[in-house]
């Protein structure tokens, strides 16, 4: 079974969904100097939604480069366990 590690921070009227580029860290991002400002900015206004992808930092590894299928499906099962039914998203360039 495929795990995906994720952080939500503070409660916000809305849901943000910050889908990583391809490599993240939670731990990492929230501990770095350069990501946390950013991330306690967006927290300010958004119930805000962070997550490894996977096969990176926290999250299972994968024994393949998964689908753009099994990517949603992933962020699907983060906005689920996060109890978001309606998100707006983040995402980096390169994200498929």
């Amino acid at each position: 079974v495929q795990h995906e590690a994720a952080r939500r921070a503070r409660d916000g009227d809305a849901d943000l969904v910050v889908v990583p580029d391809y490599f993240s860290n939670l731990v990492y991002g929230w501990e770095s100097n350069y990501w946390r400002p950013f991330y306690e900015r967006l927290a300010r206004s958004f119930r805000l939604i962070l997550f490894d992808k996977r096969g990176t930092g926290l999250s299972g590894r994968g024994t393949s480069f998964p689908t753009l299928e099994t990517r949603m499906e992933d962020l699907h099962a983060v906005m689920s366990a996060a109890g978001s039914e309606r998100a707006r998203i983040l995402a980096a360039k390169r994200v498929v």
